[in-house]
């Protein structure tokens, strides 16, 4: 009897340990650990170098005084990093081919020009209203050369929100993010982006951001998990 109840635990305890084999190796005998919803390799975002096509300039965070893009290119009559300048023209052109011309009426802007623009909005419609729909120097997407203001040929509601409406403006609206430009201040996003809305301002980040941050309908600061930048 003795040696029955030896050699019967033996084997109970050769059961077990095989059964823990099987558990620990055996394929899909175990549950993997969900994935995450984005990949952890995915690569670190650059929104603080002016040199990045994502970088982010508003009231809360300044560019450079004084830079100024190495790469400008002509788009449409006004100078755009070159990479932006190259979708710009390709919009364009697919664009007037859909019949809808469309026209650049701003690009790239150094401080001093900023300076002066910014001069002029104060001086016709004070201070506060002047930070409603310009930058002050030194704040301005304009200088990163990656910001572009698009008009109607004829220019039907230029630089007013009306331009919305308008075949270029509802064009650009539909379809700029597939050349990598979203509309940088859309209505009901002041609290965030500090501006009024601004339907002609399309700002480049390349086709996937730019595809991406249409489609949920959120700006560059919600994107990037940015605090709100209302005031300076």
């Amino acid at each position: 009897m003795p040696r029955q109840r030896a050699r019967l635990l033996r084997t109970v305890i050769v059961c077990v340990f095989l059964g823990l084999l099987i558990y620990l190796f055996w394929p899909g005998s175990k549950e993997l650990p969900a994935q995450s919803a984005q990949p952890a390799a995915a690569a670190v975002l650059d929104f603080d170098s002016p040199d990045s096509t994502l970088v982010v300039v508003n009231k809360k965070r300044p560019v450079p005084a004084d830079h100024a893009p190495q790469d400008l290119a002509d788009a449409g009559g006004v100078p755009l990093r070159a990479e932006a300048a190259g979708a710009y023209r390709e919009m364009a052109a697919e664009a007037g081919a859909a019949g809808v011309p469309m026209s650049a009426v701003s690009g790239f802007r150094t401080g001093a020009e900023q300076d002066q623009l910014y001069v002029s909005y104060t001086e016709n419609f004070g201070p506060e209203a002047a930070d409603a729909i310009s930058a002050r120097p030194g704040y301005s997407e304009h200088q990163t050369g990656l910001a572009i203001d698009i008009a109607n040929p004829d220019g039907t509601c230029a630089l007013e929100s009306c331009f919305a409406e308008t075949l270029a403006g509802s064009w650009a609206a539909a379809n700029a993010q597939h050349y990598g430009f979203i509309i940088r201040y859309p209505a009901g996003a002041e609290h965030i982006t500090g501006y009024a809305h601004e339907p002609w301002h399309l700002r480049y980040v390349g086709t996937e951001h730019a595809r991406t941050m249409h489609d949920a309908g959120t700006t560059l600061e919600e994107y990037l998990g940015l605090p709100a930048a209302p005031g300076y």
